[in-house]
């Protein structure tokens, strides 16, 4: 199945999104974990949430240095999160994602 970077991309934004919210991956290593992607690949996809009006905050850990903490998804903006939810099993085979 041949997919258009524009989807590809666009489904990796909202899975990463997906992950955090829901809590199962909400750092950066726990995300590489998840996904298979790389470091810089999930780090730029992180910032790129932005593109799509999702509100995605670092929550610093109260007394920790060296940026302790986890991602929030803080807004969705104008994305159905419970369409994702219900496309999950889709945007993974679409992304090639466990």
């Amino acid at each position: 199945m041949d997919v258009s970077k524009t989807k590809s991309s666009f489904y990796r934004r909202l899975y990463v999104a997906w992950l955090i919210d829901s809590g199962q991956a909400s750092t950066v290593p726990a995300l590489m974990d998840a996904t298979g992607m790389p470091r810089r690949t999930a780090q730029d996809t992180l910032l790129a949430l932005a593109d799509l009006d999702i509100d995605c905050q670092f929550a610093q850990q109260a007394g920790e240095r060296n940026n302790a903490g986890h991602y929030e998804i803080r807004s969705w903006g104008a994305i159905d999160k419970q369409w994702i939810g219900a496309n999950l099993a889709q945007i993974k085979r679409v992304l090639g994602y466990p």
